[in-house]
């Protein structure tokens, strides 16, 4: 269903029923990993106007893997990542999302 890139590759779709025996299908829920765990690939300082997609697209090749770095630095907003320029990013190795 997803890609091998997305972080909802390896996620299931699950399905609700309504008591009114309406079907309704999602995809199962993704937890954090810890960002410390992941293998650390480099680490990048944040310049004035940076955007994660353009570090990403630089890094990684791939300006929609943004998402990995906010899985590496912990951050459940991804934009608190890049508000104050000099701060140090971790990014991880890219992985197969199991």
């Amino acid at each position: 269903m997803f890609n091998t890139t997305s972080r909802y590759y390896s996620k299931g779709v699950e399905t609700f029923t309504t008591s009114e025996g309406l079907e309704i299908s999602y995809v199962s829920r993704r937890f954090l990993p810890r960002g410390e765990d992941r293998p650390l690939l480099v680490e990048v300082t944040v310049k004035d106007g940076d955007r994660l997609d353009l570090i990403t697209a630089r890094i990684l090749g791939d300006p929609e893997q943004f998402w990995r770095v906010a899985d590496a630095n912990n951050a459940m907003n991804p934009f608190d990542l890049i508000a104050e320029p000099g701060k140090t990013l971790r990014i991880a190795v890219p992985q197969v999302e199991t």
